[in-house]
């Protein structure tokens, strides 16, 4: 069983109707030769059987369902059903791509919409269940979509050879039209959809996929996104957006205290604020959310009023009450010490004892917030005996379980609606559920009062941010030598933090022998040549709710390795890029990126001089969900310490690139979050308290800081990889390294701060 199974409880493949089963599975044959996977003329789920746009034209002409993913409509729609959520990455757009590329597909005539919860159908055979997240869409759907377009496309052609009584070999389709040269017949997609429905679903040795030379939509640059003229007309559809008859609006009070607990409530007051309907306690869900009073009204403006108006005293009498200064001191405590191995080669301490060269170094990394541009929100319709949900949806089949649960259903007795979501980097693919859960038993909570009205649960800005299930803050004390020659004798890595998994249904499959992997990768596993390599790990149990942020563990391993590196080939008095070609030498596709990153940036070529700022260019290559980034950064100092990135040079191996665009705008988008973690942002506890709110004090790198960036894809066949969050990584400890090349000076504590100025 996969994770998400696992954590939901979905049949595995051999529990699941063995109709439906091979569209879970990416081989050929598997995918065409499931009844469930190329059921003709059924929809699934909410998926229309007749388009508004054919209904006038066509009403009484079925679309043409080839398989779960493809609607053809007697107007000559094409519309692609994705099975993950769009929330910013570029995922539609490639679906589409994948889909409309064998479909031979108009790109103009070519829609996409959203999926219904089912994991027999959509399921994401990388994760076990139906679900976004771990930059695997692309790698998880990439054949799946193709030979959904390429087996359409076989049908088309069959009817239009039965019609026109001509030889199907002799048939050919090129953007949208169906064509037979020596009758000089064509038609459209819609003129066949009808009859295309009727025919035999191809083998799976009948279907071939085109030769990526041949490719017209994968890998062009003339693919506009499937989401942008929605986001820029306002036509797209946010959770924020909806609106039923009828509709309340819930914000809702926490303790600002994670293990806070309600003593008493006075909602006097937000009973007289004009236009609050009810006030609702929700229960907390042990290790799941906190307890919490909703205020319900007419609009977000007077339900926060109401919010604000009550008068609640907390019990904190097993609340977290540490300070971001008493974690801190903790952690480094802990690193001073041996912990629980992680992973090992050779004999570190060993090779420690007595190396030509020892450099030691005390990492740490902050608390960070999602901060998403869209905060959490779900809107819950909860009725007798069945529930909708909307929601930018991330853990489909998880999410719609966790419902379930709390209302005592059976799954398929709740419906997820999904709608765009308005960024997430983790937040919304909570192993918990947590925002669901909540606004679920709110709905719950409510419906007992005598509320029948659906609810759309609001929150705030600072609900957000003060809400937790943070990127957990860590320590990392690094211990490496270097011999004679300049090589690397040995490393020593101790990490302290919290684990994502522990506690959570994810623990049984990501925490083994007491290592929970996503706190150590990048780490434990790199790909570097050290032959006497020892990684430990202090898991600390707090109460404060984490979860993976964008690239995960990646965020603070591949800062902390890779400005080692930078320290170990300043010490050995080696090029930065040289010394690691050496450690990489038995990795191609890190040599490849580097490569190129290198080239484009100059590297080696002195920077030009800028009067008053010290400039300095900086390295970093790391790998992440299987794609392989380098980034060159330049910077520029002035005399008062003000840090200026002036250009970052990125190139990127992600195997087959399936939307160059796509590409480029997620090393940019993640390059600029990076940017904001590393110079600005993070989450500090005052006796348990969170203290940033907003982004007044949790700042957001602005457009007027963004550097120059170049992007530099490297050309390959290999099978696609994901682009969301391996652009992440290597940007913190670029900018450090090009840091210490202008000033001479290593940044150890994340974010940077004021730390030139000092």
């Amino acid at each position: 069983m996969g994770i998400l199974n696992r954590i939901t409880g979905q049949a595995s493949k051999s529990d699941v109707n063995t109709t439906a089963a091979p569209l879970i599975n990416v081989s050929r044959r598997g995918f065409l030769q499931g009844s469930g996977g190329l059921a003709i003329g059924i929809c699934f789920g909410p998926v229309a059987c007749t388009s508004e746009k054919a209904a006038v034209s066509a009403a009484d002409i079925a679309p043409f369902v080839p398989n779960a993913f493809l609607r053809i409509g007697a107007d000559n729609s094409v519309t692609v059903i994705a099975k993950f959520l769009e929330m910013g990455q570029g995922t539609f757009t490639g679906l589409a791509t994948l889909a409309a590329e064998e479909l031979d597909a108009d790109w103009a005539q070519v829609s996409v919409e959203a999926a219904p919860a089912d994991a027999s159908k959509y399921a994401n055979a990388m994760l076990g269940g139906q679900g976004t997240g771990g930059s695997t869409a692309m790698a998880d759907a990439h054949v799946q979509m193709r030979m959904a377009g390429a087996s359409a496309r076989a049908m088309l052609v069959s009817a239009a050879a039965e019609q026109w009584k001509v030889p199907a070999a002799e048939i050919t389709v090129s953007k949208g039209t169906i064509r037979h040269a020596a009758s000089r017949k064509e038609a459209s997609f819609g003129q066949f959809a009808e009859s295309a429905a009727k025919q035999t679903v191809p083998t799976a040795e009948s279907i071939k996929l085109k030769d990526p030379k041949d490719f017209t939509l994968i890998g062009s640059t003339q693919t506009p996104r499937k989401d942008s003229a929605g986001k820029t007309d306002g036509t797209a559809m946010f959770t924020q957006d909806v609106k039923l008859p009828g509709m309340l609006v819930a914000v809702l009070a926490h303790s600002p205290k994670f293990g806070g607990a309600i003593k008493t409530v006075d909602d006097t007051a937000a009973r007289a604020v004009a236009g609050v309907i009810d006030v609702v306690r929700v229960d907390a869900v042990p290790g799941v959310t906190r307890a919490a009073v909703a205020v319900l009204a007419k609009n977000t403006w007077v339900a926060k009023q109401g919010r604000d108006a009550l008068v609640i005293e907390w019990d904190d009498s097993a609340a977290f009450a540490k300070s971001s200064v008493d974690i801190a001191k903790e952690f480094k405590a802990l690193a001073a010490k041996p912990g629980p191995v992680a992973g090992t080669r050779g004999d570190a301490a060993a090779a420690l004892k007595k190396p030509a060269k020892k450099i030691e170094a005390v990492y740490e990394f902050p608390y960070l917030a999602h901060a998403a541009m869209e905060p959490l929100n779900c809107v819950v319709d909860l009725k007798a005996d069945r529930c909708e949900i909307w929601n930018g949806e991330q853990f489909t089949t998880a999410d719609q379980a966790s419902a379930a649960a709390v209302l005592g259903f059976k799954p398929e007795q709740v419906t997820i609606k999904q709608l765009y979501a308005g960024g997430s980097f983790g937040r919304r693919a909570s192993s918990k559920s947590d925002f669901i859960v909540e606004a679920t038993a709110l709905a719950k909570a409510a419906r007992a009062k005598g509320v029948e009205a659906p609810i759309k649960m609001i929150w705030t800005r600072e609900d957000d941010m003060r809400g937790g299930y943070y990127r957990a803050g860590f320590v990392h004390a690094i211990k490496a030598g270097l011999d004679g020659d300049g090589n690397i004798a040995g490393w020593q890595s101790r990490l302290v933090g919290q684990s994502i998994a522990k506690g959570s249904p994810m623990e049984p499959f990501m925490i083994h022998n007491g290592i929970d992997h996503s706190s150590v990768e990048g780490t434990s596993d790199t790909r570097y040549d050290i032959a006497n390599l020892q990684v430990e790990l202090h898991t600390v149990e707090y109460p404060l709710p984490v979860l993976w942020w964008r690239s995960v563990g990646h965020t603070h391993t591949a800062y902390a390795m890779e400005t080692m590196i930078d320290e170990l080939a300043h010490a050995a008095a080696k090029d930065p890029i040289e010394f690691r070609k050496t450690l990489l030498a038995k990795q191609p596709r890190h040599l490849g990126v580097l490569a190129l990153a290198a080239e484009k940036s100059g590297w080696g070529k002195p920077l030009a001089e800028v009067a008053g700022k010290k400039r300095g260019r900086g390295i970093a290559v790391h790998e992440s969900f299987n794609t392989f980034v380098a980034e060159v950064a330049e910077v520029s100092i002035d005399e008062e310490g003000l840090l200026t990135v002036d250009r970052v040079v990125c190139a990127v191996d992600c195997g087959l690139a399936i939307n160059p665009d796509v590409i480029k705008a997620q090393m940019e988008g993640g390059i600029g979050f990076g940017l904001t973690a590393i110079l600005k942002s993070e989450i500090s506890f005052d006796k348990g308290a969170v203290v940033q709110g907003n982004f007044g004090d949790y700042p957001m790198l602005r457009i007027n800081e963004m550097p120059k960036i170049e992007v530099y894809i490297v050309p390959s066949a290999e099978k696609p990889t994901g682009v969301g969050e391996p652009g992440t990584p290597p940007i913190g400890p670029a900018v450090a390294n090009a840091v210490f090349a202008a000033v001479g000076k290593r940044i150890r504590k994340l974010p940077f701060g004021d730390q030139l100025s000092a």
